[in-house]
């Protein structure tokens, strides 16, 4: 909300991965809730990931993000826990939170550590039930495993939102960085990739622009407006 209010008029976002899609004057038009039964038995299942755990609710207030410590998380997000700190919570265990449907559950940590505990989720009873999406930076030595409600994705969200305004997926400019952003890229007819995005999102046929140093979203704008295409 800080950078959409920077551009001093009302727009719409599609956040949390797409669950919520939301004007920045606080009109909803779509939510996409992880059921709270199903959040739960992920926070069960997840028990020895559980220091870098975050629970995330739908509202403005403190308790928006849910954790159990503060202490792995100051450690691998550490300006992530500044920036928020007045919305999060420390409930422990962290389930006791889950009274209502949740946006999304989350687990952090380092690269090495994410990959077990990715290889421990896909062994989750309700896998068939939640959409797991990655996002990995590897100069930062950090991994984040996003569990959201079945079929939602940053790409769902855009389709859907194109589908209500009429507007064609040739219309549609993308602009991405990580895993979490190959449904989002795969829905529009103008993707680009990021300069500084993993070398496996380089792969998939995107249009690259410059790196997040480098001024690349206004790049890839530019290149647009120059009546760039795919």
């Amino acid at each position: 909300m800080p950078i959409a209010r920077l551009l001093g008029f009302d727009i719409w976002l599609a956040t949390s991965n797409g669950a919520i899609t939301r004007s920045s004057a606080g009109d909803t038009f779509h939510r996409d809730l992880l059921a709270k039964e199903t959040a739960t038995a992920f926070c069960r299942h997840m028990q020895a990931y559980r220091a870098g755990m975050v629970v995330t609710f739908d509202q403005e207030t403190k308790g928006a993000l849910v954790v159990e410590d503060f202490v792995e998380l100051s450690q691998t997000v550490s300006r992530w826990v500044e920036t928020n700190r007045d919305f999060i919570e420390l409930v422990s265990p962290i389930e006791a939170a889950i009274d209502r449907d949740p946006v999304q559950t989350m687990v952090c940590g380092s690269l090495r550590v994410m990959q077990e505990a990715e290889a421990h989720l896909n062994t989750f009873a309700l896998l068939d039930q939640v959409t797991v999406l990655k996002t990995q930076y590897d100069h930062r030595d950090l991994c984040l495993l996003d569990v959201l409600t079945k079929d939602c994705s940053k790409g769902h969200a855009i389709e859907r939102w194109a589908t209500h305004r009429g507007i064609k997926a040739a219309e549609i400019m993308a602009i991405g960085d990580n895993f979490n952003d190959i449904e989002m890229l795969d829905v529009a007819g103008m993707p680009f990739v990021m300069g500084n995005a993993a070398p496996e999102m380089k792969l998939r046929g995107y249009m690259e622009t410059a790196s997040n140093d480098d001024c690349g979203v206004a790049v890839a704008i530019e290149q647009v407006l120059a009546g760039a295409r795919a």
